[in-house]
């Protein structure tokens, strides 16, 4: 994948996060705020949580930082795939935003 076709991606897949945030402000009474500055997302829940989703374009990777660490995606054509073996992006991000609603939240990329 060129550093172009790469970066079209990061763009879609920080939109559809940042805009499945608003949809949980909206519809299920969330209390997130959801910021972005370039190829940055951060979403601030109301516990002072806070979820830094990031792109690293020299190593093709997306970046999650959270209360409960830091995790590395490589997308495999289909999938965001945890580096080391875990869950893949959205099961991740899903449990990391619940826990920090308070309540069940889906992400999906």
């Amino acid at each position: 994948m060129t550093e172009t076709e790469f970066l079209a991606l990061i763009d879609q897949v920080l939109d559809s996060i940042e805009s499945q945030a608003d949809d949980w402000t909206a519809s299920l009474d969330v209390d997130v705020e959801a910021s972005r500055s370039g190829n940055v997302l951060t979403l601030v829940f109301e516990d002072g949580t806070h979820v830094v989703v990031n792109s690293q374009a020299a190593m093709q990777e997306l970046w999650v930082a959270a209360r409960t660490g830091g995790f590395h995606y490589r997308y495999d054509g289909q999938h965001w795939k945890d580096t080391r073996g875990g869950p893949d992006l959205p099961e991740a991000l899903s449990q990391i935003c619940s826990e920090a609603a308070g309540q069940p939240v889906t992400v999906r990329v």
